[in-house]
């Protein structure tokens, strides 16, 4: 069931999610001191592609840097995307096999606001 909502969700956005986080990971990555956040951009365009069967769990080590990460993210990038989720969810939950992808689509907007201090997890461990 998880791969066939996975197809689904590519075929119906999952594809254009992936490439704005891909877009957002090169711009950052331009910049040498801003290459965290692509590694980070880059880490949850995976996720934004092929998203059931996977979630995303808190790092108990993560330290002040994540999080005065997490705000330069969400100031440059983390709105923007999470406007792109908001817009995408929308127009999935028009039908009624869109609505486990606008849900599945909106449960991704708080790694997308703060993705510094969390990581993508699977039932067989860390993907």
């Amino acid at each position: 069931m998880r791969t066939l909502l996975n197809i689904i969700w590519v075929v119906f956005g999952g594809f254009w999610l992936f490439l704005g986080y891909v877009f957002f990971g090169v711009l950052a990555c331009i910049v040498i001191i801003t290459i965290p956040a692509g590694i980070a951009s880059f880490r949850i365009a995976g996720y934004a592609l092929w998203p059931f069967g996977r979630e995303v769990v808190e790092t108990p080590e993560a330290g002040v840097m994540s999080g005065l990460s997490n705000i330069i993210w969400f100031l440059v990038a983390g709105l923007w995307l999470a406007i792109g989720h908001i817009t995408t969810a929308a127009a999935q939950a028009i039908t009624i096999i869109g609505i486990p992808l606008a849900i599945a689509n909106l449960k991704m907007i708080p790694v997308t606001c703060f993705p510094f201090g969390k990581r993508i997890v699977s039932g067989r461990g860390i993907v």
